[in-house]
């Protein structure tokens, strides 16, 4: 392959990266479906290609769409094995977040949200909503009609609307002040005061560590509070299965506040909250380090703020 054909790819892949991210919810896959994607074009004929960004966009999309329907994926989201996985602010695979929808449909609320939408629904949503495609566009990146574009799109707007927590974005400062008085909270050990802070229809996911086989979801208020409250609660064993003694910042991870606990530069923990009308709406606690990989590798890049605890 000659030069100008590798440059011509490699200006797309950060979009690319983005875009299978989003419609996938794993770095891993998503830089898997790129590669793919480089294969795929170093294969064609290129002089035939008119466009080569529709051209990369259209196979990426296919082979997300591939991975998505594949019987493994649907195995693995199935049996509520599956999480988004965390990338921290600044990371050039979020993509595009000059508004509100892009920045929304990183999240990890709604990258959770979209796992009930169709795979086409799915992928008519991102390329609307994050990358700002006009429906025509769209048809022909997916093989569907336009109308038919449109109403995959309205139904996924819909939907992801419908099960919201969060609400209105809410500024960062705002969100930070929230989490710093959640973690007192939690670091107290009375409960009382983490139900205060948490909204009627909270609810909270964990991975356990990755020790669990399953999710471990609380869906009350009182349930979510006991949870965070021995959570947070330090103890030799758990020193133990972290490796040390942790430090924990207060970070922005897809987009949204975060508790990331770290030992020696090393990511062994974060706790993603959706903050909403002044209250916490959902938690997701991370700690399995199949998940952490490209979070620790950007953490070792970034100058954190100072722990709001040194010592956990």
């Amino acid at each position: 392959m000659d030069s100008a054909a590798i440059d011509r790819f490699e200006a797309s892949r950060g979009r690319l990266a983005s875009l299978a991210y989003r419609l996938l919810g794993s770095a891993a896959d998503a830089e898997d479906a790129v590669q793919d994607t480089f294969l795929r074009w170093q294969a064609a004929d290129r002089e035939r290609i008119e466009v080569p960004e529709a051209w990369l966009t259209k196979v990426v999309t296919h082979l997300c769409l591939d991975r998505l329907r594949s019987a493994q994926a649907r195995h693995e989201r199935a049996v509520g094995d599956w999480l988004p996985e965390p990338l921290l602010e600044g990371d050039p695979m979020l993509g595009p977040a000059e508004t509100f929808e892009q920045r929304e449909s990183v999240s990890l609320a709604v990258l959770t949200l979209m796992e009930r939408l169709s795979p086409v629904e799915r992928a008519a949503y991102v390329l609307r909503e994050a990358f700002s495609y006009p429906h025509a566009e769209i048809a022909g990146i997916l093989d569907i009609t336009e109308s038919a574009s449109q109403q995959h799109v309205h139904r996924a707007r819909r939907r992801v609307a419908a099960e919201r927590r969060g609400g209105d974005e809410v500024d960062p400062a705002s969100a930070r002040r929230i989490v710093e008085e959640f973690l007192a909270a939690a670091m107290s050990g009375r409960t009382e005061r983490l139900v205060a802070m948490l909204t009627a229809d909270a609810t909270a996911v964990s991975d356990g560590a990755g020790l669990a086989r399953r999710l471990l979801r609380y869906t009350t208020r009182e349930r979510i509070a006991s949870y965070v409250r021995a959570g947070f609660k330090p103890t030799p064993a758990k020193r133990r299965l972290a490796g040390g003694s942790p430090a924990l910042h207060i970070a922005l991870v897809n987009g949204s506040p975060a508790v990331v606990a770290v030992i020696d530069d090393r990511v062994v923990g974060a706790v993603v909250f959706e903050v909403g009308d002044g209250k916490v709406a959902s938690l997701r606690g991370i700690a399995a380090a199949g998940r952490l990989v490209r979070l620790n590798e950007a953490w070792r890049l970034h100058e954190p703020d100072a722990p709001v605890i040194s010592a956990w």
